[in-house]
């Protein structure tokens, strides 16, 4: 039987961290305040709390969540916490991951948050300023090993290298050596998609590893305005040895809810003249299109796209009405009398009510539908893993009201729709 736990003593608004025997988050206080939450993975307890905050985090990136990275000196989780020291306006601080004792901690003037690079902690710092920087740190002691200039993001890492996407004019994908920092191959984006990409539409990686081990790619559209043409937007492969891209399709856009890319590629292509198009699913590792269903296979009336743990049907879900839904495989159209598909819980979520922070949402919850009554299903159980991930077999998720969930009935680990 699976094991599992609810934490409801917590409003979680960021995506949820797990590693080192925890699970952590950030949650929103009633007073409005941040809080970093870490609870005993195995048994649901609640360890310990600390006051957190943001400074410098995009919006359209959403609420940072703790860092969880287990190291040679023991896990630990690293959050940016509300301590002024002079002109800093914030501490980015590591606590034992059972205890929350303090190990370390560094004055922040603006950041996008920690993130756990293989048995590192990177962090982009000065984010709101001209001369930003990332820096790579020592767990255990919060000495940096290594940093450059410019703002970067981790997309992937492991116990040696990891690829960090550089936000610049003409971004770009490096690998880095974590003991180093050394570049061990570099590759500009607009390689891959075109000219003219604006990185306010978003962006989203996730790499299979394997016989062949590739970092697929996704770059967003961002319109200026109601008739400003589209920047540049579509997916790509690289081979996360060398570098070397594996293939590339421009003009798709990536389907929400939706696998992580690493997992499963469903995407909607754009005519020429910017309208919609059909559904295709292609191979993560190749490119290819492995099926596809047809623009006019949409209903006329307003419909959220849904799909099943197994990602085996599109479906087209109508709230409250009868929905639609086509094989993958083939575009047959599938028989949906007690057919159960994930999708969205709202698309009108309510802005959070953060002291001194607005335009932030919490991360996007999945809600279990009946796509022949368009009527949400009750107890569903858990979402699926392409929207969870796992760690060490544990998958951990956010509910609608915030409470945080976790049961351990996968194998090993795997990327989640918000990243590894």
């Amino acid at each position: 039987a699976a094991q599992g736990w609810t934490g409801a003593d917590v409003n979680v608004v960021s995506r949820p961290m797990a590693g080192a025997g925890v699970a952590a988050v950030t949650g929103l206080r009633e007073d409005g305040s941040l809080e970093t939450a870490v609870y005993d993975l195995a048994k649901g307890r609640r360890l310990w709390a600390r006051p957190a905050t943001m400074v410098g985090r995009l919006t359209g990136m959403g609420v940072q969540p703790p860092a969880v990275v287990d190291g040679p000196g023991g896990g630990v989780v690293v959050a940016l916490e509300p301590q002024r020291t002079g002109r800093w306006k914030a501490t980015l601080v590591a606590r034992d991951a059972r205890t929350g004792a303090q190990k370390w901690a560094r004055p922040v003037d603006s950041t996008f948050g920690p993130v756990g690079c293989g048995a590192g902690v990177c962090v982009s710092e000065f984010t709101a300023r001209k001369n930003a920087r990332f820096v790579v740190l020592d767990p255990a002691t919060g000495r940096a090993r290594w940093k450059m200039a410019g703002i970067a993001e981790v997309e992937w890492a492991d116990a040696s290298r990891a690829v960090v996407f550089r936000m610049a004019g003409h971004p770009s994908l490096e690998a880095r050596d974590l003991a180093s920092g050394r570049t061990l191959w570099s590759f500009p984006v607009e390689r891959a998609v075109g000219g003219r990409v604006n990185l306010s539409g978003g962006w989203a990686f996730g790499a299979l590893t394997g016989p062949s081990d590739v970092l697929v790619g996704y770059l967003a559209p961002y319109q200026g305005g109601r008739r400003g043409a589209l920047s540049a937007f579509g997916f790509f492969g690289l081979r996360l040895g060398d570098g070397k891209p594996v293939w590339t399709r421009k003009r798709l856009l990536r389907v929400y809810p939706s696998a992580n890319p690493a997992v499963a590629l469903i995407a909607r292509q754009v005519t020429a003249a910017g309208a919609y198009g059909g559904f295709e699913q292609l191979d993560p590792r190749t490119g290819r299109t492995t099926g596809a269903i047809a623009a006019d296979k949409a209903p006329r009336t307003p419909w959220w796209v849904s799909f099943p743990a197994d990602l085996s049907k599109l479906g087209f879900l109508a709230q409250g009405r009868p929905g639609t839904a086509f094989a993958l495989r083939d575009a047959a159209p599938a028989d949906v009398k007690g057919m159960r598909a994930w999708s969205f819980c709202t698309m009108s979520p309510s802005e959070l009510r953060i002291s001194g922070l607005r335009g932030f949402y919490p991360i996007a919850a999945l809600c279990a539908y009946d796509v022949s009554t368009g009527r949400r299903i009750a107890s569903p159980g858990a979402p699926p893993g392409w929207y969870t991930g796992a760690v060490d077999g544990w998958r951990v998720w956010r509910d609608e009201r915030g409470a945080l969930h976790a049961v351990r009935d996968a194998a090993g680990g795997s990327p989640g729709m918000y990243g590894p």
